[in-house]
């Protein structure tokens, strides 16, 4: 290949990598349905091994991600949603008791001061409110192009949410056949090697993200059941957030724990149903140890815990919430193509070479 040709292949890649991040925004919907087609298209190969048509494959799966969905909204968003409204309830006695019992305390231990009482808090608003008082004006002709732009966001948010079926039924429908497209258009010298590093990144990525989809479901159902079986307000509630938490190792465990602890310090107002909690946390982080990790997936990411938090802080701060979905993914892949650099390298003549005497 000529220096001319590789500069060209730079300069449409990179060509590319800019046109993607213009239109970012719009590629949400079918980035989100790709994943879902990329996640469900086994359950469509499992409907066809039974001798059911591709499209009705595909019209079955839907009614299970439908139904899935249409459960969610029964059971568990009202419930969750009940729960965040007893947490805004119960908030204003949880902030009494801190001014009450901890702030004394600490100020008692520490030296320190806390001006939040009646007189504090008003004293505060009003400067608040008069240092704020004179740009108020300025803000008052932006109203309504506020409101306009929140109405074309909440228009543009139901488009995209009703994009992602739509996109999704004819990514199943068609997935081999763009599959076969694709690997149609690779050069015919390196398809061996193409096609043996795709094969191992669809291992890699299927195993891992199925995997951890079902143990961060199962550690949400061990915290929630946990929790609630001991009494604590607002199980299901810090389950659900520390299982979605669970992707990055460790958070989910902390962030749980410590919400929990508080939970059920502000709750009881004793040392015993703290060692409860506690004993939720333990025994489900042992079970998601020592059997549903190496279960459902097993070593298939080959990444550092050190790696992995790197790279979804990294995907975080690069791309926002998406950043953080895909950083692990992202990761494994990258980390396929490490592994073949490496064996070509240790099979080079560069490394192989031997210093002369």
């Amino acid at each position: 290949m000529t220096d001319t040709k590789k500069w060209m292949i730079l300069f449409a890649v990179a060509l590319l990598s800019l046109f993607v991040y213009r239109i970012s925004a719009v590629l949400t919907p079918f980035l989100v349905a790709a994943i879902l087609a990329y996640l469900t298209n086994s359950w469509v190969l499992f409907l066809q091994k039974l001798h059911i048509g591709r499209t009705w494959s595909v019209v079955i799966v839907f009614l299970i991600l439908f139904g899935l969905f249409i459960l969610s909204l029964i059971f568990l968003i009202p419930a969750l949603e009940q729960q965040l409204l007893n947490f805004v309830e119960a908030l204003p006695n949880i902030i009494a008791r801190i001014k009450e019992s901890i702030l004394p305390w600490v100020e008692q231990h520490f030296n320190v001061s806390f001006d939040l009482g009646p007189n504090g808090l008003q004293n505060t608003l009003q400067n608040t409110l008069q240092g704020h008082w004179q740009q108020a004006g300025q803000y008052l002709p932006n109203i309504f192009k506020t409101f306009a732009g929140s109405g074309l966001a909440v228009i543009g948010f139901f488009t995209s949410l009703l994009l992602v079926p739509v996109v999704l039924f004819y990514l199943l429908r068609d997935w081999e056949h763009m599959l076969s497209a694709i690997h149609a258009l690779i050069p015919r010298r390196i398809e061996p090697v193409t096609v043996r590093l795709l094969k191992e990144c669809d291992a890699v990525l299927s195993g891992f993200l199925r995997g951890q989809l079902l143990v961060m479901i199962a550690l949400g159902l061990l915290y929630s059941l946990g929790l609630a079986l001991f009494g604590i307000n607002w199980a299901l509630l810090i389950g659900v957030i520390a299982g979605l938490l669970s992707i990055v190792p460790y958070l989910g465990f902390v962030v749980g724990i410590l919400s929990a602890l508080i939970a059920a310090f502000f709750q009881f107002h004793d040392w015993l149903h703290l060692l409860y909690v506690v004993l939720v946390f333990v025994v489900a982080q042992s079970i998601e140890g020592t059997l549903l990790t190496p279960y459902f997936v097993g070593d298939r990411i080959h990444l550092h815990p050190v790696a992995v938090i790197f790279a979804v802080l990294a995907g975080g701060s690069l791309f926002g919430f998406f950043g953080i979905l895909l950083a692990l993914p992202v990761a494994a892949v990258i980390m396929v193509f490490v592994r073949y650099l490496r064996d070509r390298y240790l099979q080079s003549n560069l490394y192989m070479m031997k210093n002369k005497p």
